[in-house]
């Protein structure tokens, strides 16, 4: 459920609504001493929406009893919600975004210091049961047969996230590049992805996931923790082209993607934590982002598929 929030920085009390109800000052009015000791932990956290079934899921469970807070939280495309934190139309305790980019630009208005890694993961091409071309990608994810060239057939229905606003939009063009690389296939993004923003995959409206499990799509980009809920197969792309090294960029100067004046370069495929300047709940925020680091939060990224951090270094303001 969306939380709105709207805080009075004069005298410090924030206004949530809710169902219809009115949280002032952090009581909920006319609700018992319990609900409002759960207010009164509550932790507004803005993602990537990468992040949002782990988020809504294993860790609100688990920072309910190990931290008492109640998380509340708000997923959409990391560039997305960036650019609300910074113009400050999304207020948040902690900030959850995937690659440097999205939180880097946080950082330079200002909104916070300090970005922790706590999770890394990889693009991966997720595939439908149902579609025709079934044989060929469960070749594919054997080694059997080439995924690109699978990518390229005829009448493929294929989806991706929109590169203008999601990093996930851009990241499936950077793997694209790579492979056109890797691959001596120099048209290969075009072959696969057609132009930038191309409609018939970018937006094509309802859930990836559902069409995928219908079998109204063939294929589409995703990271390697998306396919996972919904029990979707997928084919594991060369270490070299699924974004996963730390050196992508510097082992890769010549790649980058320029949308609306804006210039792109591949990043690695990290998961960063940051406490914002603004929380109103600083404290669980702190507690929060170091649980993040501990053992019992990264096992919980590990049953989910999320990767280790590796050599992902700490981003500061």
């Amino acid at each position: 459920m969306m939380t709105m929030i709207h805080r009075d920085a004069g005298n410090r009390r924030t206004f949530l609504a809710r169902g219809g109800l009115l949280v002032a000052g952090g009581v909920l009015a006319g609700t018992p001493a319990s609900l409002m000791a759960a207010e009164l932990g509550a932790l507004e956290v803005a993602s990537a929406g990468s992040m949002a079934a782990i988020l809504n899921g294993p860790i609100k469970a688990a920072i309910a009893s190990a931290l008492k807070l109640d998380l509340h939280a708000h997923a959409q495309g990391a560039d997305a919600v960036a650019k609300s934190l910074v113009d400050g139309s999304l207020l948040a305790d902690v900030f959850i975004p995937i690659t440097a980019g999205p939180m880097l630009s946080v950082m330079r208005a200002g909104k916070a210091e300090v970005a922790q890694p706590i999770a890394r993961t990889e693009m991966v091409i997720t595939y439908s049961p149902k579609s025709r071309f079934v044989a060929r990608f469960e070749a594919a994810a054997k080694g059997k047969d080439d995924w690109w060239k699978i990518l390229q057939e005829p009448g493929l229905r294929f989806a991706r996230a929109n590169p203008a606003g999601d990093p996930g939009g851009r990241n499936i063009i950077f793997t694209m590049m790579l492979a056109a690389k890797k691959y001596g296939q120099p048209d290969l993004v075009e072959k696969v992805l057609g132009a930038t923003p191309n409609p018939e995959q970018v937006g094509a409206g309802g859930n990836t996931q559902s069409k995928l499990l219908s079998g109204d799509l063939d294929a589409s980009s995703s990271y390697k923790t998306g396919p996972g809920p919904a029990h979707l197969p997928y084919v594991v792309l060369p270490n070299d082209v699924n974004l996963s090294g730390g050196r992508v960029h510097a082992d890769h100067p010549d790649v980058s993607l320029t949308i609306d004046g804006h210039t792109y370069y591949p990043e690695p495929l990290v998961f960063y934590a940051a406490v914002l300047k603004d929380a109103a709940n600083r404290p669980g925020a702190v507690a929060f982002a170091e649980w993040l680091k501990g053992e019992a939060a990264q096992s919980l990224f590990r049953q989910s598929q999320f990767d280790p951090t590796g050599d992902a270094a700490v981003l500061r303001g």
